[in-house]
């Protein structure tokens, strides 16, 4: 189980087995702190009661180091923050412990006193961790590679997953693709005693804290901006703290060009900044990175990407992501995490950025339409919708060349996808239909599913339960717990922990995530436009015209190499013998959005990547 790991912790090695309670933990290194042998783990407390195995950082440490000391005679063995977590439970207890960490973790602790086994996972989400049962046996793991190799091990794929994969291209937590097996939800604690009787509790509550901050808005906006100010420079400065060499993914965009202001600004010499070009020009945030990078006085290094490249990361992407997964910009944050890592072995990011500070379209412009439309009775948005639906694709295709000829200020690209975002919206009559219909890729899942009736309510649940006062704040809070955790996120930690980086990011520090609640969201999206308070923020630090550009994602041309260098692939894995062979899906309605992509009459890139992202998956991982 421990070797599955290797790329996670290539440094060192460690197991501790106690025969008598038959429990065994097992550890891979990555050496950020302390590099030396006193890092080590599974790692012991001073009075021998504890045992840790653990994963991430736990970026306040010193202070915490400290205040142990002031008041507990105890003598540390070397420099690492493990040790100090270790101290800390047995100090404070382990929940008052963990309510003290700033950082992104997760960990398994043995208390050899009470017999008792606890998982810890950190506030957001950002170090991943697996757990259940696998025959009468316990086990956990950051992968799933691990438990897959473990004896008892049976790997059923749960429908319920499969659906929830193909409704958002990700597994939200608690569920993972196996059945029996689940993600530790966030902020949570899970105790298990030799019994294998289970108890968990929470350490931090994303929703009351989220709820208490927004109820307790700031009134002044130069305080706004002065205490993000200070927050965003102390959680920078904090995860900047290592013992090797350290740097930062610049993209260009407002978030990523924060955090290398903020490192900047505190850092004695120019630090490492990395980005990936790609050669299609709608696809390219090279440039802007690179003139950030020159006003900064980074020392930076970029990479073009030729599709051949980019293409040749699909074969390995079943392996690194452990379970069906189709963001398909997990393909260049592995090119950028692989880059990087010839350089560094940590990297912060800006992730987190749009979920705080209103950075998505659909935080600003749903509400727009909305608004544009209120006139209309239900009936009258439904003709427009399926107006909009039946139009020709032709049609599409003939306004996206008249606009492309447009200047880049009045310039609309993908105009067809946005009408069907549109019709989306117009279609719903609940402010949660129009959310889930833009969040979701397949809709009609019993028809895709063979033998499946229905989908759990994961997403709809967290919507209903959380008391927020606006549509937008709503939005915010459904993409803060679910889409950073399992998309973002996991993009990120897979992509990064492939190759062997850590990436940190300061825009998650629990303080910041507090605040940026406080702020009121017309200090954050505001005619029209998202991330107010945040562009205002790093003008401070590099002129306003860099920031004077359109939003892009982080994405690929898929759609276009579907039809054309990727063609035989995907037709393999989509073949009609091969999906009914398998017996889980009904192949007509997948037969039929290939079809119609290669003939250019639709996009259905997304919708094709998740069945090819889960037969791949299933090819590469399916015992």
């Amino acid at each position: 189980m421990v070797s599955q790991l290797r790329h996670r912790g290539p440094d060192d090695e460690g197991v501790w087995v106690d025969k008598e309670t038959g429990i065994a933990l097992g550890h891979r290194r990555l050496a950020i702190l302390d590099l030396s042998h006193t890092g080590r783990q599974p790692m012991f407390s001073s009075d021998g009661r504890y045992i840790i195995t653990y994963n991430g950082e736990v970026y306040n440490f010193q202070e915490l180091r400290r205040r142990i000391q002031d008041t507990n005679r105890v003598k540390f063995r070397g420099s690492s923050d493990t040790e100090v977590i270790l101290e800390a439970i047995r100090v404070w207890g382990i929940k008052k412990a963990i309510e003290k960490f700033n950082g992104m973790f997760a960990f398994a602790v043995w208390d050899r006193k009470e017999k008792k086994l606890y998982l810890a996972r950190d506030r957001i989400g950002i170090k991943p961790l697996y757990y259940g049962w696998a025959g009468k046996s316990f086990v956990f793991s950051s992968e799933l590679k691990a438990l897959r190799v473990f004896r008892d091990f049976r790997g059923e794929i749960k429908k319920d997953a499969l659906a929830l994969y193909l409704r958002y291209n990700y597994i939200p937590t608690p569920y993972s693709i196996y059945k029996n097996i689940y993600k530790l939800e966030l902020g949570s604690i899970l105790e298990i005693d030799c019994e294998g009787k289970e108890k968990k509790s929470v350490f931090w509550n994303v929703k009351e804290a989220v709820r208490y901050a927004a109820a307790h808005p700031l009134q002044e906006k130069r305080e706004a901006e002065e205490e993000l100010d200070w927050l965003l420079r102390s959680s920078a400065k904090l995860r900047m703290i290592s013992d090797v060499p350290l740097g930062a993914f610049l993209s260009g965009g407002i978030d990523s060009s924060t955090v290398t202001a903020l490192m900047q600004v505190q850092s004695p010499k120019p630090i490492k900044t990395f980005t990936i070009g790609f050669y299609e020009k709608g696809y390219n945030e090279a440039e802007y990175a690179k003139k950030i990078a020159q006003y900064l006085g980074t020392e930076h290094t970029e990479l073009y990407v030729s599709p051949k490249e980019a293409i040749a990361v699909i074969p390995k992407l079943a392996e690194i992501y452990d379970e069906p997964f189709s963001d398909s910009s997990q393909i260049p944050t592995f090119i950028i995490s692989k880059l990087t890592r010839q350089y560094v072995t940590v990297s912060l990011s800006g992730d987190g950025g749009d979920e705080l500070f209103g950075g998505y379209n659909r935080h600003f412009w749903i509400k727009h339409i909305k608004e544009k439309t209120a006139w209309l009775p239900y009936s009258g948005r439904l003709k427009i919708s399926k107006a909009l639906r039946n139009m020709p694709s032709a049609v599409w295709s003939i306004l996206d060349k008249a606009f492309a000829g447009f200047p880049s200020k009045f310039r609309l690209s993908q105009i067809e996808d946005k009408a069907t975002k549109i019709s989306d919206i117009l279609s719903k009559n609940t402010d949660f239909g129009i959310y889930h219909s833009l969040i979701s890729h397949w809709h009609n899942l019993q028809e895709l599913i063979l033998n499946y009736n229905s989908t759990p309510s994961i997403i709809k649940n967290k919507w209903e339960a959380v008391e927020l006062k606006s549509f937008t704040q709503k939005m915010q809070y459904l993409d803060l717990t679910t889409y950073l955790v399992d998309d973002i996120l996991t993009k990120v930690d897979r992509a990064s922990m492939s190759v062997s980086l850590e990436v940190r990011v300061p825009f998650l520090d629990h303080r910041v995530v507090e605040f940026a609640w406080r702020i009121p969201l017309e200090m954050k999206i505001a005619k029209g436009e998202g991330k107010k308070i945040l562009k205002k923020l790093l003008s401070r630090y590099v002129p306003q015209k860099f920031m004077e550009r359109p939003k892009m994602g982080f994405g690929v041309p898929l759609g276009q190499w579907l039809r054309g260098p990727l063609r035989e692939w995907a037709e393999e894995l989509l073949s009609e013998k091969r999906l009914r062979e398998e017996e889980f899906f009904h192949p007509e309605p997948i037969r039929q959005k290939w079809r119609e992509h290669l003939s250019g009459k639709r996009n259905w890139q997304y919708h094709l990547w998740d069945i090819l992202m889960f037969e791949a998956w299933k090819e590469g991982n399916s015992q």
